[in-house]
């Protein structure tokens, strides 16, 4: 049975809550995602996404100087890297989150996405997730 290791992405952006926005926004364009995890020493504090950036900031006329930590999603939902990918595809759609933190002893070692199980799985856990993403109210 595949697990999240076999698929996740590990190369991971890390920015503390003190990063800009603006500067989140660069680190999204130069690296070509649309995710940074942000973190407090080693642990996860939070999340911000290219959509964060739109709904949180652009649309409510946020200041690009503004702290990621005062924008970023903080109710995380992360499995550990054991996880099979099939329980991880029913939790983003229980939750509706495009992306899952990945995490091993709380330490942040990867991340997947919709796409990556999509691309890089066989089992159908792509459809079962996007399904309960795509209704009403998803997040991340």
């Amino acid at each position: 049975m595949t697990k999240l290791r076999d698929i996740m992405s590990e190369n991971l952006v890390t920015v503390s809550p003190r990063t800009s926005v603006s500067e989140v926004a660069k680190l999204m364009k130069q690296h070509d995602i649309g995710n940074v995890l942000v973190t407090e020493g080693e642990r996860l504090a939070g999340i911000v996404t290219d959509r964060d950036l739109v709904v949180r900031v652009m649309a409510e006329g946020g200041p690009s100087n503004a702290a990621v930590g005062d924008i970023m999603s903080k109710d995380l939902v992360t499995l550990e890297a054991d996880t099979k990918v099939k329980d991880a595809a029913k939790l983003m759609a229980d939750k509706q989150v495009r992306r899952l933190p990945v995490v091993e002893n709380g330490k942040p070692v990867g991340i997947i996405s919709l796409g990556d199980l999509a691309v890089k799985t066989d089992t159908g856990a792509d459809e079962a997730a996007l399904e309960g993403v795509s209704q009403p109210g998803g997040n991340n």
